[in-house]
């Protein structure tokens, strides 16, 4: 199917293929299901951003996971050309080693969404983030979506990110196709964002009007008080990966940042328990509810590759070297030393510190106790074997 008429390039078209074998094509019937049960479709907020390297057999790769901000990943780009320009050094290619240095040197002092190093073109590229709608708040997780790690331990694992290639020819389901042609007409109402971010928007349709799915993540969607579900975490890489972040958070964070006292404090302990013993896509809390939504993703695709950030995009951290410079002199970094920063820390700062150690003891206490049962279960089942 071509969403546009016949005859145009591929970045404008949308094309719909037979998903091959039974996982495939049960997760393009969940993708149906949830057009009917969750039909309505809003953008998140603020978008992610991911580096990315064209590929000589076409499309764009995706080199490792998103950040809030552009200038996160001109970070990782700069350590991505460290990375090669050490391996170079090592293999004796001085011409290739001098480039690399050349190129994150330049991501350290110069605000850069796009250059070409060793012959390829990497670029910062924007993401587009959407949660689906129904009448009982935000699409949870589906049965077909990955959901690998243990528990606490799933945010060490990578994502579906990172090498994945942004090729608008690549076919979808017929589902996955009607949505992304739903998300490629999104636009910001006027009155609900900064004219000059609904001026990005409206151009954007017109300049990449074509768009790729990327895998969807999964972040935390807490209900208020007026029955409207929000954020309440950025996304993460699978389902068990935003349950860790939830239940840190309720270890962790809440009770610094709401000022919990003892029995509240147990609470949300407990609550953090529950999410751990059950791997569910909700939980409860002080009166309080939150979901583990389903993001869905979009990358726009125009003539030259996908969409980088936009001039009204949240972008507040100069490049490292930049901002070092104009601490200096404002004479807020000292390059002498810093041995004293440790007492410095305020009260909240120690409680939270005194906290996350209590959380890694706890976590490395309950995967002790895991392998223990393991190795117990595989001895009696050795010594059963041998009768």
């Amino acid at each position: 199917m071509n969403g546009y008429g016949e005859g145009l390039p591929a970045y404008r078209t949308i094309r719909m293929t037979a998903q091959d074998g039974p996982i495939a094509a049960f997760a393009d019937e969940e993708a149906w299901r949830a057009r009917e049960r969750y039909p309505t479709i809003v953008g998140m907020g603020l978008p992610a951003f991911v580096a990315a390297r064209e590929s000589e057999r076409g499309g764009w790769e995706i080199l490792g996971s998103a950040a809030d901000a552009p200038q996160g990943i001109r970070d990782s780009l700069a350590s991505h050309f460290r990375r090669l320009a050490k391996e170079a050094g090592e293999a004796g290619r001085a011409g290739d080693r001098k480039k690399c240095r050349a190129a994150y040197e330049k991501l350290d002092w110069v605000a850069v969404d796009e250059l070409t190093v060793l012959g390829a073109r990497y670029r910062v590229v924007r993401v587009e983030q959407f949660i689906r709608l129904g009448p009982d708040g935000p699409e949870p997780p589906r049965p077909s979506d990955p959901d690998p790690g243990e528990v606490g331990e799933a945010y060490r694992l990578p994502g579906r990110l990172k090498g994945f290639v942004i090729d608008p020819y690549t076919g979808t389901g017929l589902a996955e196709g009607l949505l992304k042609f739903d998300l490629m007409q999104f636009v910001l109402k006027a009155g609900t964002a900064p004219p000059e971010m609904r001026g990005d928007s409206l151009r954007a349709v017109e300049t990449h009007p074509g768009g790729v799915l990327l895998p969807a993540e999964f972040a935390i969607a807490e209900c208020g008080k007026d029955g409207r579900w929000k954020p309440h975490s950025r996304p993460a890489p699978s389902p068990q990966a935003a349950r860790d972040r939830l239940a840190m958070d309720f270890r962790v964070m809440t009770p610094i940042r709401e000022q919990l006292d003892d029995a509240e404090r147990e609470e949300y302990a407990k609550a953090a328990d529950r999410l751990d013993e059950k791997r569910g896509a909700g939980v409860a809390v002080a009166g309080r509810r939150f979901r583990v939504a389903r993001v869905e993703q979009l990358v726009r695709i125009g003539p030259d590759g996908p969409e980088g950030p936009r001039p009204s995009d949240f972008d507040p951290e100069p490049p490292v070297e930049l901002y070092s410079k104009q601490l200096r002199e404002q004479g807020l970094l000292d390059n002498d030393d810093d041995e004293d920063a440790a007492a410095e820390l305020d009260d909240d700062m120690k409680e939270m510190r005194r906290l996350m150690d209590k959380e890694e003891e706890r976590r490395a206490a309950r995967k002790r106790e895991k392998e223990a049962k393991k190795g117990s279960q595989g001895s009696e089942k050795g010594s059963q074997g041998s009768k």
